[in-house]
This record gives C-alpha cells, structure tokens and sequence, in this order.
C-alpha cells in the first residue's frame, strides 16, 4: 500500500482529500504544522509528500528542503498561491509538481496517481544506465559521476534517466514534460523545463555555461551527448 504525506493546515480541505485520497486505496499521514511533519517525516517512510505552502508556523517550501537532505520522494506543493515566482521556486528547491487552489478531486487525484506511477516506472527494467563517466543505479535510484554520488531530486534524477536512456536523440520539450509530469497545465512549460535543466547541468556538466552532455537543440529541445 502507498503511504502519502499530506501537510495542510485548512481542516475543511483535510477532510475532502482524506476521502479522496483513501478512496484509492493509499494509506494517509496528516500533518496541520511544519512542527507536526518534522516528526511524522522521520517516524514513517512515505512514497509521496503534499505540501502546503503557508503553514501557521512555517512553509511548505521549508519542509521541502529538509526532505531534500536525505529522499527524493515525490513531492506536490499544494497552494493558493499562483505567481510564477512561486511556482519555479517550489520546482526550483526539489517539487516534481504544483498545484493551486481551487482545484476539482479528480483532477487532483489524477495527478497524485501519475506521479506515483512514473515514480514506479523509473524503478523498473534495467539494472543500470552507464553514459561516459556518469553512471545510474536504477536500483538504488543513485546517479554517479566519476564514482562520485550525485545529490539529485527525484525530478532531475528521473530527468537523467529521460536523457541517458535516448541517447543522441533530440527530445522535444514537450515529450519530456509529458513523461515527466503528466499533465498539460499552462505553468508546466519551458521555463519550467529549463529550470531543471539548468539545475542537472550544473551538478553533472564540467562547465555548466557550455555544456556538452545536455545540448539545446534550439526551438525543439535537448539531446543528450554521450561523453567519455
């Protein structure tokens, strides 16, 4: 049974998702405080995390970076709030999706399966994936580089599995959003992407500013480039 993590002070939306959400079939872990989730979080191991944003004493993105520290569990920031500034930066600090309030049940439980099946599906198949000196674990959901362990989130971990496993291909930015979000929303655009792509080039490029594995393919998307 998937265990899922929701940290939401509004009891009256607690109360709608619990019943959606065990509906499913998932097993539910409530927190109403950032306090609350500190403690809950270490307690159990869950398969994915909702986060509001704004908690009575703290931030969802706060507990977000904690979580960073040591998982790369899926991550939803839950949030009336819809700048564009705060959607990047939820993606931007390790959130694999954003979703803003008003939003219907099935739409919403929709996303929470999807996540949940990609984060299944990039567990499965091959053992490993090896590309010059980077190399991934797909057991251990570990990537390498020079031996060396990479401090990926899950999405820029499953971004380079996207990358290694379609080598030399250019991937259209809108093939990459799909399979990795999902979801066809406005805010899941370009930018978005290029937020991510910006973060992994940074962790695995030896010159971010001129990269060589990841290659913008101007007004279609990327190609990964397989370097010794």
């Amino acid at each position: 049974m998937k265990r899922i993590l929701l940290v939401e002070d509004d009891l009256s939306l607690i109360n709608g998702l619990s019943f959606a959400i065990k509906k499913q079939g998932y097993e539910l872990s409530i927190a109403r405080t950032s306090e609350q989730a500190d403690i809950i979080w270490v307690k159990e191991k869950y398969d994915l995390v909702i986060l509001d944003v704004s908690l009575p004493d703290g931030s969802g993105f706060d507990i977000c970076q904690k979580i960073r520290l040591t998982s790369k569990v899926p991550i939803i920031f839950l949030t009336a709030a819809d700048e564009e500034t705060d959607i990047i930066m939820g993606l931007d600090i390790g959130g694999d999706d954003y979703i803003t309030k008003p939003f219907k049940l099935a739409v919403f439980m929709s996303r929470i399966n999807a996540l949940l099946r990609r984060s299944s599906n990039f567990n499965q198949g091959n053992q490993e994936l090896v590309s010059g000196k980077i190399k991934i674990d797909l057991l251990k959901t570990e990537a390498y580089k020079n031996g060396a362990l990479l401090e990926l989130t899950a999405s820029e971990y499953k971004l380079l599995c996207l990358f290694m496993e379609n080598p030399d291909i250019v991937l259209l930015s809108e093939q990459i959003l799909g399979r990795l979000w999902d979801c066809h929303e406005n805010y899941v655009d370009s930018n978005t992407l290029s937020v991510y792509i910006r973060r992994l080039r940074k962790k695995i490029e030896e010159d971010p500013s001129h990269p060589q594995r990841i290659i913008t393919v101007r007004g279609f998307g990327y190609k990964w480039i397989p370097v010794d």
